[in-house]
């Protein structure tokens, strides 16, 4: 693989994981739409690995405390902030697990990457975010996050499986919908990525090592920090603008760009 196609890939996952625009939307249709080959497996893991390395680091007192917080848990002491913080990201992980090892066993996920479904998905939940931003109250911020709505954002998170949906986006749509303020909304959303690469990541990985190789790995390594860089530049960029702009400027973005991908699906 190229250097270039690495840098490409790398710039898009980074730019997109965390932005409520679907990267692995758009990781599908960049083979779809040029010449490029698919990046496969090892590329595809090498740059989430990235992106988790950045939103761990960029949320890394929020990281700590749950690390640390997790004997508490063991111990089965929730009244410890960070063992509560470590066992709601446990709850709102389960249910895209369940659902995802379902989609990977059936088959299905292998269905839904056309840009049919990506140009659909695009529109349907860019309107989902600007009714929940819009509509949403203000009033919640991240340390009232209950196992309830823990629970709930896990069952919204879990639609991210269709490609397109964007799980920063639906995630953020579902805590907007429940009365937390923008920023708050996104951190949750950045912290249930966590769990959420590692879970898919070793999913992922475990194919990897039936079909990885030296030159593989060494594009993976590159791939990874590019990404990583990418995806740092994209929290902090999100996270600063989120103080003073709503999702609007996201939501036409999508919507232009499913408008486009239906036209050449259907065309």
């Amino acid at each position: 693989m190229t250097l270039f196609h690495l840098f490409l890939l790398a710039i898009i996952q980074g730019v997109t994981e965390f932005l409520p625009v679907s990267s692995s939307g758009h990781l599908i249709l960049l083979p779809a739409l040029t010449s490029l080959d698919d990046q496969g497996l090892v590329i595809d893991v090498a740059v989430h690995i990235g992106t988790l390395f950045a939103v761990c680091w960029y949320f890394r007192a929020d990281v700590g405390l749950a690390l640390r917080g997790v004997p508490h848990l063991l111990r089965g002491n929730l009244n410890d902030r960070g063992g509560f913080l470590a066992f709601c990201l446990a709850i709102a992980t389960v249910p895209v697990i369940i659902l995802g090892l379902i989609f990977k066993i059936f088959g299905i996920m292998d269905m839904m990457r056309s840009i049919a479904v990506i140009g659909w998905m695009m529109i349907i939940f860019g309107i989902v975010l600007y009714l929940t931003d819009k509509m949403g109250k203000q009033t919640r911020v991240a340390q009232e996050w209950t196992m309830k709505h823990a629970l709930i954002l896990g069952l919204w998170q879990a639609i991210a499986l269709i490609p397109g949906t964007s799980r920063s986006g639906i995630v953020i749509s579902g805590a907007r919908a429940l009365g937390y303020s923008r920023h708050d909304a996104a951190k949750l959303s950045m912290l249930m990525s966590i769990p959420t690469i590692i879970a898919s990541g070793t999913l992922m990985g475990l194919d990897v090592v039936r079909v990885a190789d030296w030159q593989a790995a060494k594009d993976g390594a590159i791939a990874a920090v590019i990404s990583f860089f990418a995806a740092w530049a994209a929290l902090v960029f999100m996270m600063k603008l989120l103080r003073s702009v709503s999702f609007t400027p996201y939501v036409i973005y999508r919507l232009v760009l499913g408008a486009v991908l239906l036209v050449i699906a259907y065309s």
